[in-house]
């Protein structure tokens, strides 16, 4: 209920058509239309009117808002025509930070898809045939290359790792039973459960074995006139430790074989290469999945293969032609966009060209080569009083389901101000010019190294310095 001060507080703010009058507002009025400022307008009152009914904005607070309206409107409608997805500085430490859009496409990506998509392409069209094509072509070539399996083997792309193990169950199994372990059957980011998509796809779920322990009998045992598919889901985001056991791949699908039962591993993480050589090890790669003889499996684009977001599946030819013969198919295919960049990545594998991908390049950098980075940064913002930065050791983590139970050794700048909250410094460098999104630790604000480019030092010293003499 609003009060009789509050109300005429109310009463005092102007009326949308007498604020675009404003001499003050003409200008822009004439440059951009009265409308996107109107917009800008109404949503400053809307602000004032809030903060009032809130009583968080008095009588004398608001003479000074309302001395400084015309101005509040100009900067409102340069933030309504800003982009809203912008660039950010990950200092987190977490390289495939879903949050922050994961895996950063190579430079190859970003020349492809912009030599691709300012024009027409081929995407869907056959140019030595003249006529309409499959537009698979552009990575199952490549997949080829990578996999093998000449014709017995085929890829096609969804929009994401889980479109694509929806897919392949409605493909495979709707309306019989899919047998999963009990300790599989995870949960990742945004509710995405493996019993939730089993429903949606139409086949029923059959669990065995227990939480901790599943072993290859339990399958058998399981496995009826019903049975579809055994399915493997990799614990992309958790470990089971202990008193544990879960049958390999190579046993599934011996059983799968016995039975004639498809085998399907979900892998999540898209690995294509062997972890060890860049830090952690003992992550399944699709190859090793497929050596196995796992007939179908599904990855995704954007954490361990270092592209766009995508849902890949690759396997039996058989399979996979029944799989894009589901009226689905449609409905969760990418673009040409997606296309470019996959191409591209799949490229830099296919010619052995790793280091080229960011994501494979973050996660192998030599901790030594991020201490000296950090120790430079400090040294120039040193004089930035009162910052206080010291260079620390610390763990990055590879992130976007990948890899648990890994962790990177890395530096990071500990950072704060005297007089001013971790919480606070981290949310002025958040929404400073050059977004930088950092985690607080102890009360400092921790910049992990791991996760910032090498060209973006700069920016990094400057975004401080800045931060420093404004938060301050």
């Amino acid at each position: 209920m609003k009060t009789t001060a509050q109300a005429d507080l109310l009463r005092a703010l102007p009326s949308i058509d007498e604020l675009l009058r404003s001499a003050d507002l003409q200008e822009i009025i004439a440059r951009e239309g009265r409308e996107p400022v109107a917009l800008a307008a109404r949503e400053v009152i809307a602000k004032l009117r809030s903060e009032i009914k809130a009583e968080r904005l008095g009588e004398h607070e608001l003479q000074l808002a309302l001395a400084g309206i015309a101005e509040a409107v100009v900067r409102e409608h340069r933030r309504q025509i800003q982009y809203s997805l912008r660039p950010v500085i990950n200092a987190t430490g977490v390289v495939l930070h879903t949050n922050l859009g994961r895996a950063p496409l190579s430079a190859a990506a970003l020349a492809h898809i912009a030599e691709t998509a300012a024009s027409y392409s081929n995407l869907e069209f056959d140019i030595a045939k003249g006529e309409r094509g499959k537009r698979d072509v552009h990575v199952q070539r490549l997949c080829a290359a990578l996999f093998g399996g000449g014709e017995d083997r085929s890829t096609v792309v969804v929009n994401n790792n889980a479109a694509a193990v929806l897919l392949t169950l409605n493909s495979l199994a709707e309306g019989g039973e899919v047998i999963v372990s009990r300790g599989e059957l995870v949960e990742i980011g945004g509710s995405f459960r493996i019993p939730e998509i089993m429903a949606k796809s139409g086949a029923v779920l059959r669990e065995v074995g227990t939480t901790n322990r599943t072993r290859i009998a339990d399958y058998e045992r399981a496995i009826n006139e019903r049975t579809r598919l055994l399915l493997r889901v990799h614990r992309s985001n958790f470990e089971i430790v202990g008193f544990a056991e879960q049958p390999g791949p190579e046993e599934l699908v011996a059983l799968g074989r016995k039975h004639k039962v498809p085998v399907v591993e979900d892998l999540g993480s898209g690995a294509l290469f062997g972890m060890r050589a860049a830090g952690p090890s003992g992550e399944p790669t699709v190859l090793d999945s497929l050596a196995a003889g796992v007939e179908v499996v599904t990855y995704s684009g954007d954490k361990l293969l270092g592209g766009p977001q995508a849902g890949l599946i690759t396997g039996r030819t058989e399979l996979v032609k029944q799989i894009r013969g589901n009226p689905l198919f449609r409905a969760l295919r990418v673009d040409k966009l997606i296309y470019a960049a996959l191409e591209a990545t799949l490229l830099a594998y296919v010619r052995q060209d790793n280091s080229s991908i960011p994501a494979v390049r973050l996660i192998a950098a030599p901790a030594d080569e991020l201490r000296r980075r950090a120790e430079k940064i400090s040294q120039e913002i040193s004089g930035c009083s009162p910052l206080r930065c010291a260079v620390v050791a610390t763990e990055a983590v590879i992130g976007g389901g990948a890899a648990p139970g890994a962790t990177l050794p890395s530096f990071a700048l500990a950072v704060e101000i005297e007089g001013l909250s971790a919480d606070d410094f981290a949310a002025g460098l958040r929404t400073a010019e050059e977004a930088i999104v950092a985690r607080v630790e102890d009360g400092r604000v921790l910049l992990d190294l791991r996760t910032v480019f090498p060209e973006q030092d700069a920016a990094l010293a400057r975004a401080l310095s800045h931060c420093a003499g404004n938060l301050h």
